[in-house]
């Protein structure tokens, strides 16, 4: 008996370190505990005096004052469990049949030796209540008795009910009625039918948490990594109600909205995705502020208050010179000028008429294309009213009278038609605005025959290009 005690205390010191509630996930189940064996059942003449003293511990109970059952159980699914049952007694007290209308008659055999090892199927009711410490049971099934020097095999059938003090450890109670199948009520010369009744401590175990969360790996959606029951034993790093599996910022509270992450300026962009987390913006622009409403964020935008285009740095076109014409377009940027000339000013008929003027004014040495020093300032008028018109194109020509060979003529015109393009181009004028011809004495405005004419006839006519 001695080494039947230890050998318990030792299972159960090693069954503790990992006990379990037992189910689909901590299948197997350890008790230890009393047992007491009651031989009145099968003395009495009715059920009602089966039962009148069903708890008379005193005059009918056998019980050894140690450990003396070891059951070992298995779940096997749907609340059903199989269980094996090794118990120890020792029947000093048996009941023996009544005579007539007499007293039951208590006797001790002999101090037999009581051993029953027994298989049972049990089914737990506990899903069926809402208080999930106690756990009602039934079971049946059978096993073979030893009493003294005889056994025989018995039927078998009971009711149980365990309280669990926490998840791994309970307290259970059970009753089984044992039916004989060789009982003639002679102890010692037989086994007769009778109660066997089980107080003990009960563990269960067997279930797999391989992260150690308190969540079984049958029921944690994450079982490789430590996390919480409400979560089905997933993590969730930071709190905020969503599990790191579905969390695109694990490690920042955001809200479920942001899929986990954290909005900052509760623009609707996620701090991680916002490129002005501090400032509310706009989706489209990553989450950064337009003021003007003009496409370009305000951090980019050089007038964050005024609509402007992307080229322009988010600032409007300037026109300077007011005339509709923007800078950007405008030929003429710093004078005002007409859509259609490219915001440069149109040459007017009078100023191509004034150009007229000043030419016929220009003097040359005779038979040369050098100009006489009083037709200096002319230029310098021509110059600028040229530069008044700064995209407008003119062509220079150059005239002689009769006087000398037509050849000659037609070289001397040629010659000082160039000499002043090259006096314009050479005071600021464009050379790409300016184009010169000479046409000898071919067309004259005055009479070759009289010396006016002849002075009229030389001259350098300045046309307009269009």
């Amino acid at each position: 008996m001695k080494h039947l005690n230890k050998l318990v205390a030792v299972i159960c010191l090693f069954v503790g370190l990992g006990m379990q509630a037992q189910d689909s996930n901590n299948p197997w189940a350890l008790s230890f505990g009393a047992n007491a064996v009651d031989t009145r059942v099968s003395a009495a003449s009715s059920i009602k005096e089966q039962f009148s003293q069903y708890f008379n511990a005193k005059d009918n109970w056998n019980i050894l004052p140690s450990v003396s059952y070891l059951n070992v159980s298995k779940y096997v699914g749907d609340n059903f469990s199989f269980g094996v049952t090794g118990s120890v007694n020792k029947i000093s007290n048996f009941v023996n049949p009544r005579v007539g209308k007499g007293p039951y008659e208590v006797t001790n055999p002999g101090d037999l030796y009581y051993y029953g090892v027994d298989a049972d199927i049990k089914y737990s009711f506990m899903s069926l209540l809402k208080c999930k410490s106690f756990e009602p049971s039934a079971h049946i099934g059978g096993g073979y008795t030893f009493v003294g020097e005889v056994s025989s095999g018995t039927l078998n059938g009971g009711l149980g009910l365990t309280y669990w003090m926490s998840e791994q450890v309970g307290i259970s109670v059970q009753s089984t009625y044992k039916h004989s199948f060789d009982d003639t009520r002679i102890a010692g010369t037989d086994v007769a039918s009778h109660m066997q009744h089980f107080a003990g401590f009960i563990f269960k175990f067997g279930g797999k948490d391989t992260d150690g969360d308190g969540v079984y790996d049958r029921e944690d959606a994450c079982p490789e990594v430590a996390g919480l029951k409400i979560y089905k034993g997933c993590p969730d790093t930071d709190g905020d109600g969503i599990v790191d599996a579905s969390d695109a910022c694990p490690d920042a509270a955001g809200s479920v909205a942001m899929n986990g992450c954290p909005d900052t300026d509760g623009d609707g962009v996620a701090d991680k995705d916002d490129a002005c987390p501090e400032v509310a913006g706009l989706k489209a622009l990553k989450g950064c502020p337009d003021t003007d409403g003009d496409g370009i964020t305000d951090l980019s935008d050089k007038c964050p208050n005024v609509k402007g285009p992307k080229e322009n740095a988010g600032c409007p076109w300037a026109d300077t010179d007011g005339d509709t014409v923007l800078d950007k377009d405008d030929k003429c940027p710093t004078v005002k000028g007409t859509v259609a000339n490219n915001g440069c000013p149109e040459v007017s008929e009078e100023a191509v008429n004034k150009l007229n003027e000043y030419a016929k004014t220009i003097l040359f040495n005779s038979g040369k294309a050098s100009f006489q020093k009083q037709t200096f300032p002319v230029l310098v008028s021509i110059t600028s009213i040229l530069k008044e018109y700064p995209t407008a194109k003119f062509s220079l020509e150059g005239h002689t009278d009769s006087t000398g060979t037509p050849a000659s003529n037609l070289v001397l015109s040629k010659d000082r038609a160039a000499a002043v393009k090259n006096y314009l181009v050479e005071n600021g004028i464009a050379a790409d605005r300016l184009t010169s011809e000479g046409y000898g004495d071919t067309k004259p405005i005055g009479s070759n025959n009289t010396a006016k004419g002849k002075a009229a006839n030389r001259r350098v006519e300045v046309k307009l290009v269009k």
